[in-house]
């Protein structure tokens, strides 16, 4: 599978996604709401807190395609400069930038120029003027080494072809010390190699996931430490059938058909929570 080619499919799939989000997209909002994650009062690794997705605009709740919250993991401090990876429609830049305050700054990187223009225009909304959105690559990072405090992304790295490029890049973007929280998605079984090929499966979130000790294994080999997993949420298998469509098929349709790769799918899946830093200078 050619990465260009990949890569183009998930551009059109998340083009797609934040023009119509309750259409298509990984892990897509049904009525409003993501399946995988949580709007209520409370914060944990899967749920947003109410109040500050209002404060920063509660339409964004019909474009977070996410696994988790990575923000409520990664502690984030006044004054830090923040990564995020994939940053969508903007959610969680724009709650990572409240929370580092006037003296930090976040940095939104995303492939997808609709994305970008998406979550600018949301930011200008809300009045948030200490972020920014890039158009970029996570296997190439346009940044310069250790200039960021934090990198946080959610569910986006199984989108990537090489996923132990963008660890080495996340270590290489971080300063010493730096810390990562990562929301994602993990195989618990391998998938069935035709499906590990399918471009729609790549682009639902699914074919790309690696198995969970890869995962870890990546982002070791990256030069990150205490890369532990905090959390750990099976995926149903009613969001696998989402996935399954792909965006190119009526949901309705890819229901019809699931029957059909329940025995292939079902209980394959989980999202993460993962942290990691990066030694401090010797």
């Amino acid at each position: 599978m050619k990465s260009t080619a990949l890569k183009d499919r998930i551009r059109k799939r998340y083009t797609a996604a934040v023009e119509a989000p309750r259409q298509s997209g990984c892990c897509t909002p049904r009525d409003g709401t993501n399946p995988l994650i949580a709007f209520h009062s409370g914060e944990d690794a899967r749920s947003y807190n109410q109040a500050e997705v209002a404060a920063v605009g509660p339409a964004l709740v019909e474009t977070a395609f996410g696994c988790g919250n990575p923000v409520a993991l990664a502690d984030l401090q006044p004054g830090e400069t923040v990564l995020d990876i994939g940053s969508g429609a903007g959610l969680d830049a724009l709650l990572a930038a409240r929370r580092v305050g006037p003296t930090g700054r976040v940095i939104g990187l995303d492939m997808t120029p609709a994305m970008i223009a998406a979550a600018s225009a949301h930011a200008a909304r809300a009045g948030i003027t200490n972020v920014e959105f890039l158009l970029g690559d996570a296997e190439a990072i346009p940044l310069p080494d250790g200039s960021v405090d934090r990198v946080i992304s959610n569910c986006v790295l199984n989108l990537a072809p090489d996923k132990a490029r963008v660890f080495r890049e996340i270590s290489r973007v971080l300063k010493p010390g730096g810390r990562i929280a990562i929301s994602d998605i993990v195989l618990l079984r391998p998938l069935p190699r035709p499906l590990r090929k399918s471009l729609a499966l790549w682009a639902g979130c699914l074919a790309g996931a690696l198995p969970e000790a890869d995962y870890v294994a990546a982002a070791q080999v990256a030069r990150l430490r205490e890369v532990r997993v905090v959390s750990r949420i099976p995926i149903e298998d009613g969001v696998i059938c989402d996935a399954l469509s792909g965006g190119s098929l009526p949901r309705r349709l890819a229901r019809l058909t699931f029957p059909l790769w329940h025995q292939w799918v079902s209980g394959r899946a989980a999202g993460i929570h993962l942290q990691a830093i990066k030694p401090a200078a010797s």
